[in-house]
């Protein structure tokens, strides 16, 4: 168990159920910490973790055979690697999407808020409030970028602040859309007209760099 976080141990302890013996490791995998998998049948890695070619190779070597991906993304894999060496991978099909989704809100609170530099005046024993003047969230206007599970219900939790909706997704959901009241849209249109912009898109060919320096002009 590759980049292993104290709060996740009793978790994966839990649902290994005694069924494996676990070896938890606190650094990443990479071309260097390799040997550290000696003598295991399958790896497990999160998404800091290097599991290009090489890398891939080398686990190869020592006779690993399966790739336990603790996150939904799979683009630090080298799939074609895996595939020619049959490593097996797996990954977690989703996470909660309410929990990625109020976590984006509470960022946008955060930085709304100016919540970070105020406790750091408060701690020195500042207590201005100059600086850190936010603006009310209701009837700004909030584009997303990406309308799957967590996308849908960021728009929800923003709806019941008041806010416009602005989205652009390939895939259309004017069901949901009319339901709440949301406007679909062009990227450059989303990002001339939003507040506020949250991204929840995958990361393909496509979205490489969706975000750059023009749109942000």
């Amino acid at each position: 168990m590759y980049s292993t976080h104290t709060f996740e141990r009793s978790f994966l302890e839990q649902a290994n159920d005694a069924k494996h013996e676990l070896l938890f490791l606190k650094p990443r995998l990479s071309d260097t910490t390799v040997p550290l998998a000696q003598g295991c049948l399958a790896v497990s890695i999160f998404v800091g973790d290097d599991a290009s070619q090489p890398v891939l190779e080398a686990l190869s070597e020592i006779g690993v055979q399966f790739l336990a991906l603790r996150s939904t993304g799979y683009n630090h894999v080298d799939l074609k690697a895996a595939a020619m060496l049959q490593m097996r991978i797996a990954r977690v099909m989703e996470y909660s999407p309410y929990a990625v989704a109020e976590h984006s809100v509470a960022l946008m609170l955060a930085l709304n808020r100016k919540l970070i530099k105020a406790h750091t005046r408060v701690r020195e024993l500042n207590f201005s409030l100059d600086g850190l003047v936010g603006f009310d969230m209701h009837r700004k206007t909030v584009g997303i970028i990406g309308l799957g599970k967590i996308g849908k219900v960021v728009a929800t939790i923003l709806r019941g602040f008041g806010c416009g909706i602005l989205v652009s997704d390939p895939s259309p959901d004017y069901h949901f859309a009319t339901h709440l009241k949301i406007k679909y849209t062009d990227v450059d249109t989303l990002c001339t007209q939003s507040d506020i912009i949250s991204l929840h898109a995958p990361l393909t060919a496509q979205t490489r760099y969706l975000i750059n320096a023009e749109p942000l002009d």
